[in-house]
Order: C-alpha cells, then sequence, then structure tokens
C-alpha cells in the first residue's frame, strides 16, 4: 500500500513536471503581448506669407530691396494694385466702397483729400509715428488720411535764356503779367494734369478764388500756352526740351533733378525755381487704411513701414518727392540744389472739393475759349 502510493505520487509528479515544462516552452515560444503604441504628437505647419494689397496711382514706386525688408519683418506678401493717376485711382476705391479692392490705398493728395474723406473710404489710424510728422502735414485731424510725401509745384525757368537774352528772370506771380515775360510761359491744362491744377489752385490760393480769373484772363493777354501734361509742357515747349518757352509749371525740385539725372555730369542745375512771394501750391500726398480691409493689422504695420525713415529715404529718387518724417535723409544733391518755399499758396481742402469743378470750369471759359 505504501509502495503503490509511493509510485502513484512519483508518476504524479512526473506528470505535473512534464506539464509544467510544457507551459513554459509554450511560454517562451509564445509573442509578447503588443505594447500601446504612442500617439504621435501633430507638427505645426508653418504659417504661409500674410497678404497685403496697397492700391496706388501709376506714379508709384519703391525699390524693391524696400518691400522685401518689410516682408521678411512682418511675413506678408505685399501687393500692389496700380489704377490709374491720383484721380481715377480715387474714383475706383470710392466705386469699391463696402467691397474695397485693396488694404490700403496711397497717393491721393490735397486736392481731392477733401474728395476722399467725404466718401467715408477710410478707418482711423493713428500711427504712433504720427508724433514725428509736422503738423502742417497732418491735414486729416481724425487720422483716417496719413499723410506720406510732399511736393512744391512752382514755376521753373531756363537760366541761360534770360541770361542770353539779358532779361531778369520773373520772381513772382505778378511778373508774368510784364510785357518782357509776352510769350514765356507754358502751363498745364488743369482738367487733365495735377501740376496743371495745383498751379491754378497756386493762384486761388495767391489772390483768392473772387480775383483769380482776371489773373488768368491777364495771362491770356501775355500769350499763354497750354498743353495738357507735364511731359508735353517740360520736354516739348519748354526751351530745355526743345522747345520755344523759357518758363513752365514743374517742381521746386526740377532743378537738383536736372543735375541728378544728367546724361552728362553737371555741377550746376541749368534751371531754377520761383519760391517766393506764395507763388508754388504744395501737394501732400495720403495713405489711408480702406473700411473692409482683409487683414487691418497688416495694413497698420505697411502704414507705419510708409512713415518710417527706410521707406521715406527711398521716395525722392524713385517719385520725386520728398518725406515727411524730418528723420529721413536726403541725397545731398538735393540739399545743395533745392529751393523750398518757406510760404507757399494754400487752399483748404474741403473748399478744393467743394468748388474744384466749378473752379475749372471757369478757368476753361476764361483761358480755352
Amino acid at each position: 500500500m505504501k509502495t503503490e502510493t509511493l509510485r502513484l505520487h512519483s508518476q504524479g509528479g512526473t506528470a505535473f513536471l512534464l506539464v509544467l515544462l510544457v507551459v513554459l516552452t509554450l511560454s517562451a515560444c509564445a509573442p509578447a503581448s503588443p505594447q500601446p503604441t504612442p500617439t504621435p504628437v501633430p507638427t505645426a505647419t508653418p504659417a504661409g506669407p500674410r497678404r497685403l494689397t496697397v492700391m496706388t496711382h501709376d506714379s508709384f514706386a519703391v525699390p524693391d530691396e524696400v518691400v522685401a525688408a518689410f516682408q521678411k519683418e512682418h511675413n506678408a506678401e505685399v501687393q500692389f494694385l496700380k489704377s490709374g493717376d491720383a484721380g481715377t485711382a480715387l474714383n475706383k476705391a470710392i466705386l469699391a466702397k463696402g467691397k474695397p479692392l485693396a488694404d490700403v490705398f496711397y497717393g491721393m493728395d490735397n486736392t481731392f483729400l477733401g474728395r476722399a474723406l467725404e466718401q467715408d473710404i477710410f478707418v482711423p489710424y493713428a500711427s504712433p509715428l504720427l508724433a514725428k510728422i509736422p503738423t502742417e502735414y497732418q491735414l486729416d485731424p481724425q487720422a483716417r488720411a496719413l499723410p506720406v510725401d510732399y511736393g512744391d509745384v512752382c514755376l521753373n525757368y531756363d537760366k541761360d535764356y534770360f541770361t542770353s537774352k539779358g532779361i531778369q528772370p520773373p520772381v513772382s506771380l505778378d511778373d508774368l503779367l510784364k510785357p518782357e515775360y509776352k510769350g514765356l510761359l507754358v502751363v498745364q491744362n488743369p482738367a487733365t494734369s495735377s501740376p496743371g491744377l495745383s498751379f491754378l489752385l497756386a493762384t486761388i490760393g495767391h489772390y483768392g478764388a473772387d480775383k483769380y480769373i482776371d489773373y488768368w484772363k491777364g495771362l491770356v493777354q501775355n500769350d499763354i500756352l497750354v498743353v495738357n501734361d507735364w511731359e508735353s509742357a517740360y520736354y516739348r515747349e519748354f526751351t530745355r526740351g526743345g522747345g520755344q518757352r523759357p518758363i513752365v509749371v514743374s517742381y521746386s525740385s526740377s532743378p537738383a533733378f536736372e543735375v541728378i539725372y544728367s546724361q552728362t555730369p553737371i555741377e550746376q542745375p541749368p534751371t531754377a525755381a520761383i519760391t517766393q512771394d506764395r507763388s508754388c501750391f504744395r501737394q501732400v500726398e495720403f495713405a489711408g487704411i480702406l473700411k473692409g480691409a482683409a487683414d487691418p493689422q497688416l495694413a497698420q504695420e505697411w502704414i507705419d513701414f510708409m512713415l518710417s525713415t527706410t521707406f521715406q529715404e527711398s521716395m525722392p529718387l524713385q517719385m520725386f518727392v520728398f518725406p515727411v518724417n524730418p528723420e529721413a535723409r536726403l541725397d545731398p544733391r538735393f540739399t545743395q540744389f533745392l529751393s523750398n518755399p518757406t510760404d507757399w499758396a494754400s487752399v483748404d481742402p474741403q473748399e478744393i472739393a467743394r468748388n474744384r469743378e466749378k473752379w475749372i470750369q471757369d478757368w476753361t471759359q476764361a483761358v480755352l475759349r
């Protein structure tokens, strides 16, 4: 009985060991239990450049490297929408009111400012850089249109002509009515030319809205010549361009540009500007953020950029205008030959907006008919 019991235990132990061995063997051969795979953390995709559209007149120009600097700093892509002359571009912006074609509009001057503000197409933006800009250029107290640049429309004359004829050049608007200047003046039509309109406004600001027509009638009697645009006046009728008229409506900066862009190097400008006696009209150009702009924040950053010295210093050699930011440095050739008026004829922008068409019509009746 004991022997049988021991045999059974022995047999049972062997069986147990065999079972245990099989289990261990199968466990070793079985594939490991799958471990949970970590969920990958999504990698942020870099945002593409923000887009900004700036609507301008056709004369707008800025160096590529200046635009590139803004684009790099603000991760932006800037597109310029050239839309005709200043008046045409503004008309397009007004017609698109509510659904603007751009974020920013640049290029209306003080001859069109009143109309732009009346149409209520801009949102106010008091750029911090306005603190640097002289108040004489800040013509909109609500900061909807911010000044960017200026230029003075003045009479210019050919110095060699007057020297060779032994005639003193004119120094004022009144001089142009004198017999010795008969047949010497060419001007632009104010209905078709920005400098032409500015010179008309100079006479209104100088003589008054009730007497300027009498002045123009005197110019007609003194054989004035009227052409449609600045290029025709300066490069065709002005004696410097091969014409017969030694006095032309141009800009106070024109003599400096004669030196800078002369095909052969010259040391002195061949022309001079008449800047005394409130005989010039100062054009100030503005920029504004259009209502409904797609990216108002980027539009503000662009306005700030236009008022910065980087942009301001690039304008004179590109657009023949001058910076409103006094911290912007000018090319030494400008400071050497530039003759800026210290007192110019001015007309309130609102007054211009109300009376522009009537003044032009009255001028047309008196001068061209």
